[in-house]
């Protein structure tokens, strides 16, 4: 087995592992973002806090990704909503 195919084996590893931990703590790790968000909105007086409330929807985005469903609260976005990029 080559140095590659290692590398190849352990990505899959590592991403089964995060899909795992998301699968169960999902909501948790959500509800981190959020007091996160508010905590450097309330820190930088809410001068970058379109910034951050898209920092925050992304990342919301990304972790809807990573538990397999199309949208942040586990919901597949209405049948008039385009899907997100």
């Amino acid at each position: 087995m080559g140095f590659m195919d290692k590398l190849k084996g352990a990505k899959d590893t590592v991403a089964e592992k995060v899909g795992e931990a998301v699968d169960k703590h999902g909501d948790k790790i959500e509800s981190g973002l959020d007091k996160a968000a508010g905590f450097v909105d309330d820190k930088t007086g809410g001068k970058y806090h379109d910034k951050i409330e898209g920092a925050t929807g992304k990342a919301k985005d990304a972790l809807g990704k990573l538990e397999g469903d199309d949208g942040p609260t586990g919901e597949p976005p209405a049948a008039d909503t385009p899907p997100s990029p």
